[in-house]
């Protein structure tokens, strides 16, 4: 497997360093992106780039995954409109713990000469004085030159302190490390880290009179214009406890056919034949969405689980298929709360049972506003209880508990309500 070539097809170059893909072709090559940690887990815009270290161990490279714990004491002006809070260093080695975990799911530590490796640029920052710093790293990059970059000329008008316009510095060295002593040839990382990771080339070229490359991947962007990535609730977390995979599932499965085109070359590991077989098949019949259900399968699997997965699929149909109240009774707490996170919720206690159907979704609950509209919509057989349809003859009671906890009554087609014991 070509390693640059892979990510031709699959659009994830944005930019490449002159020599780059000569050097892939010429050896066994280490390579590194830098992870910030100023979270306790990766979310899918990190997904990115953590498939470009897999693609490139899948070609027979070495991936070096840098979780910044130095530099996310300092905060990466790219992309930013204002400078972010920093952090302190218990937070940020509980981070890094976390993400480590993370990667490990995705590459292999264990293969080898080219065996993933998590290094944090922490170890080789602590020691490392500030007035040696700008002796020996401050010396070789003109003012001038850090000015001209993108990321500070975006924010000269705003401001920016020190602390964050030497970060472009404090990067370029962990590129000079790690090309020093680790034999690190190329830094990956988006498009947004281009002057940075060239400041890096340029230092290893300065300060150490060799050679280092760069490659860049798209910022990825909706074909709606929206932010890849974020809901209305914000990040789409790695974390199943910040993410549910229910949630992490749909986010796939309600992909445009534009973006899921798109995000099936970049997310998974099919080939450029099983794609192109999808997409026309998907193409074929777009209502059974045969290319989002391709798409969402794989990344849920490789993020979390088979299990996840399956719990996800069937969690799906019960909203959106056609399920029993077997199935809802076989999901998890967690995923059954994720399901109907935001439907109208009533709390009941132990008293509110032995009731008619009627009553317990009017006076216990409000389900409906009157019982005159119960008793209408119970005769057109449109409620049901835990997914089951019921009449006016149904009694409720402790039974009809999921979970020893929860109710869920359905109106009509897409009304759902969650009734909680408290």
């Amino acid at each position: 497997m070509n390693f640059v070539e892979e990510l031709k097809w699959r659009g994830m170059i944005h930019d490449i360093m002159p020599g780059t893909q000569e050097q892939f072709a010429k050896e066994m090559t280490s390579a590194y992106i830098g992870f910030d940690p100023t979270a306790d887990s990766l979310h899918i815009g990190s997904l990115v780039q953590i498939m470009i270290l897999v693609h490139l161990q899948k070609a027979g490279h070495k991936p070096v995954a840098l979780v910044g714990g130095a530099t996310g004491m300092v905060g990466d002006p790219s992309g930013k409109s204002k400078e972010r809070n920093l952090l302190d260093e218990e937070t940020l080695n509980h981070n890094l713990k976390c993400m480590q975990a993370q990667l490990e799911k995705f590459l292999d530590f264990d293969c080898g000469e080219n065996s993933a490796e998590v290094v944090n640029n922490f170890d080789w920052f602590k020691e490392f004085s500030f007035l040696d710093f700008i002796r020996d790293v401050g010396k070789h990059m003109s003012v001038n030159y850090m000015m001209a970059k993108d990321s500070v000329k975006s924010r000269l008008e705003t401001g920016m302190s020190f602390t964050e316009f030497s970060y472009q510095l404090v990067q370029g060295y962990d590129f000079y490390w790690l090309w020093k002593n680790k034999k690190c040839m190329v830094q990956l990382g988006g498009s947004d880290q281009w002057g940075n990771i060239v400041t890096g080339t340029e230092l290893i070229r300065r300060k150490g009179g060799g050679q280092a490359f760069a490659v860049t991947t798209p910022l990825i962007k909706k074909a709606d214009g929206g932010k890849f990535g974020k809901t209305e609730e914000g990040n789409v977390w790695l974390d199943k406890t910040k993410t549910s995979p229910y949630k992490f599932y749909q986010f796939w499965l309600n992909s445009s056919d534009e973006d899921a085109k798109n995000y099936i070359k970049i997310f998974t590991l099919k080939s450029q034949e099983e794609i192109n077989s999808i997409i026309t098949e998907h193409e074929q019949a777009p209502h059974l969405r045969v290319l989002q259900k391709a798409l969402a399968d794989e990344v849920t699997t490789r993020v979390h689980s088979a299990e996840d997965l399956e719990m996800a699929i069937k969690a799906s149909n019960i909203l959106f298929g056609k399920s029993t109240a077997d199935d809802l009774k076989s999901l998890d707490e967690d995923t059954f709360l994720s399901v109907f996170d935001g439907v109208p919720q009533f709390e009941v206690s132990a008293n509110d049972f032995n009731c008619g159907i009627v009553d317990f979704t009017v006076e216990k609950t409000q389900v409906f506003g009157s019982k005159g509209e119960a008793r209408r919509m119970l005769k057109s057989n449109a409620v049901s209880i835990n997914k089951e349809k019921v009449n006016e003859e149904k009694q409720i009671s402790s039974t009809d508990l999921i979970s020893n906890k929860y109710i869920l009554v359905q109106k009509g087609k897409k009304n759902y309500f969650l009734i909680i014991l408290k």
